[in-house]
């Protein structure tokens, strides 16, 4: 009894000096939407040359809302323009990892009115365009294959061999087609220097880039951006769930997902403005769901996972923190702040001992199934230490 006793005070004084960790935790956010907006411009500038050379990529600016192929579709625009009225607005193209990670999406042109339908089973090409006899490996649950002829509206550059095998666009095609076209405009601009591509295994595009505040790590992803259509693959909202409302997941909906290529065959689903548009508005009721979120980030940022590549990211803890939503339902449930953060810290261990999180709207998917195991562990350790004396890592 009285180790319990001396366990809820532990537990107790983490929670005593409010004011001093949402200091922290204040200052880390302004850093980081200075470290964003910086990379931001920059990015920005870069593609915007880029699409002046090749009309299938945008500039950053034009993800969501602005992307040149949704201009036609006056309905969807309508719809988001009113449900974005009077919101902070968010740049739909950035994902943060970590403070010095982060991920952005450059939105491309000249592909329409997707269609989701049966593609056939099996490819038999490499990369390079030559005949294998056994199939090239089927997509991962949150990868898909990818046919021209999928969108009712194609510019005729997507049908060029540059970026197609087969009638497949190829997304190591299109990923080598925007890193050459990168590569020599960081070349020819004033941020030669201050930005590099860094050389990298695999289908991905590496920027170091130099801010004010520090060196960061930005992967550049070419992504399909899907408005007003939901993938069969994502079943969501699960039957009889009572978070969120019905009104709020027909919301969610209506931003559609984005496809990424960050692979050399497969297309990967992105769920970034639903995602965005669910932890919208998430206190209105006056809980403390974003606070738990902040928190529980500065601890994994400054003590659980520190450094440039975290094995556990922030996208990890918004997806812990949606099923935990989904899971506690209620108002009430998010009222008092010891009792919900503690709550979501524990998830958070349970999910990195077993080495599993599901994707929030692909929940066949397991976030963590390539995360080295060994940091994992460490991670964990991390994490049970915490929780036998929180007070240790709040000074």
């Amino acid at each position: 009894e009285n180790s319990v006793g001396s366990q809820h005070k532990k537990h107790h004084q983490i929670f005593m000096d409010e004011r001093e960790r949402f200091l922290r935790v204040d200052l880390r956010r302004r850093k980081v939407s200075k470290i964003e907006e910086e990379v931001y411009n920059i990015v920005q500038e870069l593609t915007l040359v880029i699409s002046g050379e090749d009309s299938r990529f945008q500039p950053i600016s034009h993800s969501g809302i602005n992307n040149d192929n949704t201009k036609d579709q006056l309905t969807v625009v309508a719809k988001w323009s009113a449900i974005l009225s009077g919101k902070r607005v968010q740049n739909a193209s950035i994902q943060v990892q970590s403070p010095s990670q982060l991920v952005i999406m450059v939105p491309v042109r000249g592909l329409a009115a997707y269609m989701e339908r049966r593609v056939r089973q099996w490819r038999y090409y490499t990369l390079s365009g030559s005949k294998l006899i056994l199939p090239v490996r089927e997509p991962e649950k949150l990868h898909q294959w990818l046919e021209v002829d999928q969108f009712l509206k194609s510019s005729p550059e997507w049908h060029q061999p540059d970026v197609t095998i087969e009638g497949d666009i190829v997304p190591s095609k299109v990923i080598g087609i925007f890193k050459a076209l990168l590569e020599n405009t960081i070349q020819s601009s004033k941020f030669q220097g201050k930005v590099n591509v860094l050389e990298c295994v695999g289908p991905t595009i590496r920027l170091a880039v130099e801010t004010t505040e520090q060196h960061v790590e930005a992967e550049l992803v070419p992504a399909i951006e899907i408005a007003n259509h939901w993938p069969k693959k994502a079943r969501w909202p699960r039957f009889l769930k009572r978070w969120p409302s019905k009104a709020k997941a027909r919301t969610v909906k209506s931003f559609g997902f984005n496809l990424l290529a960050r692979s050399n065959y497969h297309w990967q689903l992105s769920f970034t403005r639903a995602e965005q548009e669910l932890l919208e508005d998430m206190d209105e009721d006056g809980g403390c769901r974003l606070k738990c979120l902040q928190v529980i980030r500065k601890l994994k940022e400054d003590h659980w996972c520190p450094g440039n590549k975290p094995v556990i990211t922030s996208y990890h803890l918004q997806t812990l923190l949606f099923w935990t939503c989904e899971k506690y339902p209620r108002s009430k449930d998010w009222k008092r702040f010891q009792k919900s953060f503690l709550r979501l810290v524990k998830k958070l261990q349970k999910c990195v001992l077993q080495r599993y999180l599901r994707h929030y709207f692909v929940k066949s998917y397991n976030l963590l199934k390539y995360a080295n195991t060994n940091e994992l562990d460490i991670t964990s350790q991390k994490i049970h230490n915490f929780l036998m004396n929180p007070s240790v890592f709040v000074h």
